[in-house]
């Protein structure tokens, strides 16, 4: 008994810890996961966002690209998307077929559960034998515009949800192979067949593994209903158009990730909390109370400290411990990895050479799995490992990375070490690369190359407090300031900002904040809107900046 309850012990703490801590500003919303204190994936949304990985659009065929083998497809933005032939699904014929009909009117013949599925697409035909300039389309986004490039399409719908994934024009049931049990596989696959309505395919998810028929039936229920409710809208629909929205980026990484390791979820904005709360109510009510809202004065990413990670993990130089470091560039075909030891070897001159190489390669594997879940790298990703002379510590880092990427969700392929030393992987791409500015302006000219006396930037502030209180008669409001000013402002028993209290303003707040530069400062009213005083001495909301 003492033994088990030993083990038990050892498994609560080996166990991860993870967080999703949640900013919503008027720009953009920002997602973070943290795995006990680290953060290991980094998301940003613009509120304004056009594109987004699983959106239906009702297209039109702009243009066919026969030595491509594919059409350009016009969704209704400037950017047309990109659809190849192999994109088309092998039940487009009967896709395409159902369209016509829908659009032409012929209620008799739309009966969905009634149409007759079509022979497959050859594999290796011609799109100019299937498509033709002007021709409507249903086409999903598979991959986000990235840099020049449009986005990528697929006419193969999907509707993902928590466990399961619906594919209308389609009839075979699939189960994951991450599922090993042979008797729990047949066990879904016999369940989702027993209960699916014809003419809908569907995907079991890893995450239906144990599940009861009850809440695998109610979500397939729910995922065609939203197909049905689309679908009736298309004859009415202008061209082209949104078709089916998908959800939220925060709303679609809970679908993925949320397991039993997560304690909590924090968000700072109230609808965004409610509406997450809703969800986790829906795809897993015992975990409803591990949603928190936070309102605390200081910014959400600081209080948890994640902008100071952020800072330091997202540059182009990465330190991994000891003196080591990784290089990482970006350019349009790849990215490219390079591997130092830094003054490592000097703090280890008792080491052999080798043994210092491998202990150097195996930290920074470490490092580049979660480098690589934290920016979403995608694409070819080329490693510049140290060099090593033993083909045994050469397998042992290639099995390293391997386990070290076993939690990567996004699909990938390691190829061994070549004989240069280079490791390469190929790793799924769906939307760009997470793009951060670490680096700061110069926090005394702000990048101009002329500089005001810094001395006087508290008689600045002191000018914006004047104008707010006594001209514009703003009583409530806050000031975000640099931590280091923060400190600067509020020392003492009788501080500057108490001085200012008593001068301008008592409901005044002053909150440090770690993303502004030196001299940066932020008012936002009592509503958490940022906004600015221009030269007419007028208050003019920050929006989008």
């Amino acid at each position: 008994m003492l033994f088990k309850f030993v083990l038990l012990f050892i498994a609560k703490k080996i166990a991860v810890v993870s967080q999703i801590i949640v900013d919503v500003n008027q720009k953009e919303v920002s997602i973070a996961v943290l795995e006990d204190n680290v953060l290991v994936e980094f998301q940003k949304e613009a509120r304004n966002e056009s594109y987004a990985v699983g959106d239906i659009y009702f297209g039109k065929v702009k243009k066919l690209l026969p030595g491509l083998n594919a059409a350009f497809i016009d969704v209704g933005y400037k950017k047309e998307g990109f659809l190849h032939y192999q994109d088309l699904g092998s039940n487009f014929i009967t896709q395409q077929k159902y369209l016509k009909r829908l659009l032409s009117g012929d209620k008799k013949n739309t009966v969905f559960s009634k149409i007759q599925i079509c022979p497959e697409l050859p594999k290796n035909g011609k799109i100019s034998d299937i498509l033709t300039a002007g021709e409507e389309v249903l086409v999903q986004i598979a991959k986000e515009p990235i840099s020049t490039k449009g986005p990528r399409l697929t006419t193969e719908l999907s509707f993902a949800g928590r466990n399961l994934v619906l594919m209308p024009f389609n009839d075979k049931v699939s189960v994951s192979t991450k599922i090993k049990s042979n008797e729990e596989r047949a066990r879904l696959k016999q369940l989702i067949q027993s209960v699916k309505d014809k003419n809908f395919g569907v995907i079991v998810r890893t995450s239906a593994e144990g599940k009861r028929v009850a809440e695998l039936d109610h979500e397939l229920r729910t995922l065609q209903q939203r197909f049905d409710d689309n679908i009736v809208k298309l004859p009415k629909a202008r061209k082209p158009s949104l078709f089916y929205e998908e959800t939220s980026r925060m709303v679609a990484l809970l679908r993925d990730i949320l397991n039993p390791t997560f304690t909590h979820i924090y968000i700072n904005n109230k609808v965004v909390y409610e509406n997450v709360l809703d969800y986790i109510k829906l795809i897993s009510p015992t975990q409803k109370e591990i949603v928190k809202l936070y309102e605390g004065e200081i910014p959400i990413f600081d209080h948890f400290s994640i902008t100071k990670q952020i800072k330091s993990s997202l540059a182009r130089t990465v330190t991994i411990r000891n003196g080591a470091y990784l290089i990482i560039e970006h350019t349009e075909a790849m990215h490219v990895v390079d591997i130092n030891s830094g003054n490592r070897s000097n703090k280890n001159s008792n080491a052999e050479p080798e043994e210092n190489s491998l202990n150097v390669n195996l930290a920074a594997a470490d490092e580049l799995a979660r480098q690589l879940r934290l920016r979403d790298m995608g694409g070819i990703i080329v490693i510049d490992f140290i060099d090593m002379g033993e083909s045994a510590n050469r397998q042992k880092l290639y099995e390293h990375i391997n386990s070290a990427m076993s939690n990567d969700r996004a699909k990938h392929n390691i190829l061994p070490l070549s004989k240069f030393g280079l490791l390469q992987i190929t790793r799924q791409r769906v939307r760009p690369i997470v793009d951060v500015e670490t680096d700061e302006k110069c926090p005394t000219c702000f990048g101009t190359g002329h500089a005001k006396p810094s001395i006087l930037f508290t008689d600045t502030l002191e000018e914006k407090l004047k104008t707010l209180t006594n001209e514009l008669h703003i009583k409530e409001f806050k000031l975000y300031v640099h931590p280091y000013v923060h400190a600067y402002i509020t020392k003492g028993v009788i501080s500057t900002f108490t001085k200012w209290k008593w001068k301008y303003c008592k409901s005044m707040k002053v909150v440090p904040d770690q993303s502004l530069g030196f001299l940066d400062y932020k008012f936002y009213d009592a509503e958490n809107n940022e906004f600015e005083i221009n030269d007419k001495l007028e208050i003019n909301p920050v929006i989008n900046k």
